[in-house]
Parts: structure tokens; C-alpha cells; sequence
């Protein structure tokens, strides 16, 4: 019975030591492809344990840190992506992967200045690299710029209110300062003509009421005028079909090339000097004199300004 005790734990050994030694000589690569599995498993906290098993392996590779930084993401453990992204970045200044994953990140911790110029990087760089990416980098570009705006609307709309409150409060202490006044010319006159007492108490309700509905009138125009501030603020909104697709601002020079797509001149012109004579979304050949003015799209973009002149800083 003792010897085979013994002979069972032997084998129980064996066995523990031959699941851990295969995990142990995996190489770096084969840990990235493990993590790739587990990620795609949805198991995210476990990839994120195997490639770090692979940067202690070879922390010289950026996409190492990138695919980790991706499970950060879906765990939204925001500055762990950041972290891991810098790193990717200082190994490889053209990651792109590194830049779309903070800027993302960014975004959700509502850094949008810096989330922007990140996605636009990531967005330059898979124009510049030729790789698409569909809709996924200037949607959210999109996005960011949207929060970015409706938290500056948030920021206005405390401010409005706060004056609202401030004017209102202004108006009530000029109404206070003149009922007092009123009633201290009253009381000086008081002694001399006390004969006339209950006409003159009679003249000051009146006035003191004249002054009460001046003072209210003065209010709920105050109002009125403030909601129609309002009601125009709760419209402010650019549709995403009024901005272009490399700037993702309002377009003020549309033009449409061979393939359809609408782009500021300003900013197409700028890509094919700087990036190459193709169209930035669909990949074909393009050069500055098939480039055609969208004088429809101009007038729905002037119309629109006309209508909305707080777009211009938009």
C-alpha cells in the first residue's frame, strides 16, 4: 500500500511538471498567439497574463504592448492602455495601433484635445501606410470631437445659468432699493402732513405696486430672452455629412472626386502633397485636376452657416 502511494504521487508529479514545462519554452511568438486565442475568447485578464509573459521575453516588440493595451481597453483600465501604448511608441514612432488605442483611451477619460491629435495621427498614418481601416479611426474621431463639444456646451450652459441667477438677483436688489426709498420719503413726510395720511399710504401701494410689476416685467423678459438663447443652443449640432473626412470639420471649399467622395479642397489638396495621388478612402489614383467643385454640397454648407453662425467656430 505505501510503495504504491509513493508510485501515485510520483505520477502526479509528472503529470503537474508536464503541463507547466510546455508553457514555460514557449516562445515570445507563440505566447502572442495564445494571447490572440484568449482574447478572441473574451478572456481578457488571462491574455493580458500571457503577453506579459512575452514582453519579459522580448520587450523589444511593440506589438506585444499593443495587444495588450487592446485587453486594457476592453477591461477600460484607461491608463494601463496609455502606459503600454507610450512604450509601444518609443519602440516603433510609426505604431499606429499605439495612437488609435490612447486616443480611445484619452476619449474616455474626457482628455479630448489630446484624443483628437492622437486619432488624427493614427488616422495620418493608415493613409500614409496605405492600410484601411474602414470607418472605425474617423468615427471616432467623430465622437471625440462631438464630446468635446457638448461638454463646452455644458460649460456655456452652467455659465448662462449663473448669470440668469446674477441678473435676476441684480434686479431684485434695484427693486428693494427703490420700495425703500419710496417708503423713506414716505416716513420723512409722515410728521409734516399726518392729516393726509390715508391718501398718501393709498399712493404708495400704488407706486410700490407699479414698481413690483415693472421690476417682474424686467425679470420675464430676462427669461424670455435667455430661453430663446436656449432653444437655439439645444439645435447647435453639425451633421457628419456637412464635415469632411480627413479634417472631420465643416467643410467650407467641397469638392467630389471620380469616386464620389466629398472632400474641403483644403484638406484633400494637402493629402495628395504630402501622403500620395490616391483618394484617402478608396485607394484610388487620384491627382488635384480630377478634383470637381460640389457646388450642391457648398450651398447646403452655406445655407447651413447662414442658419447656424456658431458653426463657423465649430
Amino acid at each position: 500500500m505505501g510503495n504504491a502511494s509513493v508510485t501515485s504521487a510520483a505520477h502526479e508529479k509528472v503529470e503537474i511538471m508536464a503541463d507547466n514545462s510546455p508553457k514555460e519554452k514557449m516562445t515570445a511568438e507563440q505566447l502572442r498567439k495564445r494571447g490572440n486565442e484568449l482574447h478572441d475568447g473574451r478572456r481578457f485578464q488571462e491574455a493580458v497574463e500571457v503577453y506579459s509573459k512575452a514582453i519579459m521575453k522580448d520587450p523589444s516588440v511593440p506589438t506585444f504592448y499593443t495587444n495588450r493595451a487592446l485587453c486594457y481597453l476592453r477591461l477600460q483600465r484607461w491608463d494601463l492602455v496609455c502606459k503600454d501604448c507610450s512604450t509601444a511608441i518609443e519602440r516603433d514612432p510609426n505604431c499606429l495601433k499605439a495612437y488609435y488605442f490612447m486616443g480611445v483611451a484619452f476619449t474616455e477619460k474626457g482628455n479630448h484635445d489630446e484624443a483628437i491629435n492622437l486619432l488624427q495621427k493614427a488616422n495620418d498614418l493608415a493613409m500614409k501606410q496605405r492600410q484601411s481601416y474602414g470607418d472605425e479611426i474617423t468615427s471616432m474621431i467623430r465622437l471625440c470631437r462631438k464630446r468635446r463639444w457638448n461638454r463646452q456646451e455644458e460649460k456655456r450652459i452652467s455659465q448662462e445659468i449663473d448669470l440668469q441667477v446674477y441678473l435676476h438677483r441684480l434686479i431684485e436688489e434695484e427693486k428693494q432699493r427703490q420700495l425703500g426709498q419710496l417708503r423713506s420719503e414716505w416716513d420723512d413726510g409722515d410728521v409734516a402732513s399726518s392729516s393726509a395720511s390715508s391718501s398718501a399710504d393709498a399712493s404708495v401701494e400704488k407706486k410700490a405696486a407699479e414698481l413690483e410689476r415693472y421690476h417682474q416685467e424686467k425679470k420675464s423678459e430676462l427669461d424670455r430672452l435667455l430661453s430663446e438663447v436656449d432653444d437655439r443652443r439645444k439645435r447647435r449640432d453639425v451633421p457628419d455629412y456637412l464635415c469632411g473626412k480627413i479634417s472631420f470639420e465643416l467643410m467650407r471649399d467641397p469638392v467630389i472626386t471620380p469616386s464620389g467622395i466629398t472632400y474641403d479642397r483644403r484638406d484633400i489638396d494637402e493629402h495628395l502633397r504630402r501622403v500620395g495621388h490616391f483618394d484617402p478612402v478608396t485607394r484610388m489614383e487620384l491627382t488635384q485636376d480630377l478634383l470637381i467643385p460640389n457646388l450642391a454640397m457648398k450651398e447646403v454648407v452655406d445655407l447651413f452657416l447662414s442658419k447656424n453662425e456658431w458653426a463657423v467656430d465649430y
